[in-house]
């Protein structure tokens, strides 16, 4: 499903990925773990089309096609989903509208019938239980007054809702309390296809407790330095990073 070969990426004239190389096949879930400023949300960043990113070198192949000349509306449409380790507050934009536009805009490109309102908010109800999503906070603005677990279990709620091929969580315990773990990672677990992939973005192995890896990336200066199964994220845990230097 993504083949991705000797990435480079700088921010702001920065090298941050220096010659990265990372295989995904459908079906799988892979973990991704590092010290802070290895490159993890800078990975995740340059998969879904920040423009702020430069790709300075390798490449990127998703689903056979050259992921890096999409634009980053198209590798959502295509299926590539990220959320957020800090998602945003969108002041004035109510959470129906906007994932029954996000929702719509995905069938238009697949050539599929649009949902009518009624068909929308079946499908929504739906999705919401998947991680317990207080129903009232669908009808508020996105994101805004949530808490930071509400926010989190949003991001969950948006994935279920586009059913993404490949899902980025980047960092997505951060912050967490351990009932809204244990939430948001089942929901993950719930969406789990043959058809589908996930990248786990993490620091801690507590959340590989809820979600299992197939396979385990030590991300350390730019480069995947280890790949292993879970129990080199056990091992992380025990000896942190400073052993793979």
């Amino acid at each position: 499903m993504l083949v991705i070969k000797s990435l480079h990426a700088s921010i702001n004239g920065k090298e941050i990925l220096k010659g990265l190389d990372l295989q995904i096949h459908t079906g799988e879930v892979h973990a991704i773990m590092g010290p802070n400023g290895s490159g993890k949300s800078t990975l995740s960043a340059v998969l879904v089309g920040n423009p702020a990113f430069e790709v300075t070198q390798g490449e990127i192949l998703f689903e056979g096609n050259d992921l890096l000349k999409m634009t980053p509306e198209e590798r959502s449409w295509r299926g590539v989903f990220l959320s957020f380790q800090y998602p945003v507050e969108i002041p004035g934009v109510s959470m129906v509208n906007f994932m029954r536009t996000a929702v719509n805009e995905q069938r238009k490109y697949k050539g599929e019938k649009t949902l009518t309102a009624g068909e929308f908010l079946k499908m929504m109800r739906e999705k919401q239980s998947i991680v317990e999503l207080d129903k009232n906070l669908v009808n508020r603005s996105v994101n805004e007054g949530f808490s930071g677990g509400e926010k989190k279990r949003n991001e969950i709620f948006q994935m279920a809702m586009l059913a993404p091929r490949l899902a980025v969580l980047d960092e997505t315990d951060s912050g967490l309390d351990i009932d809204s773990l244990r939430i948001v990672a089942n929901g993950v677990n719930h969406l789990k296809r043959p058809d589908n992939a996930t990248i786990v973005i993490t620091h801690y192995q507590r959340l590989l407790d809820y979600i299992k890896p197939d396979t385990v990336h030590v991300l350390y200066d730019g480069r995947i330095v280890r790949t292993g199964g879970p129990e080199l994220a056990i091992e992380l845990e025990e000896k942190g990073y400073d052993w793979l230097k």
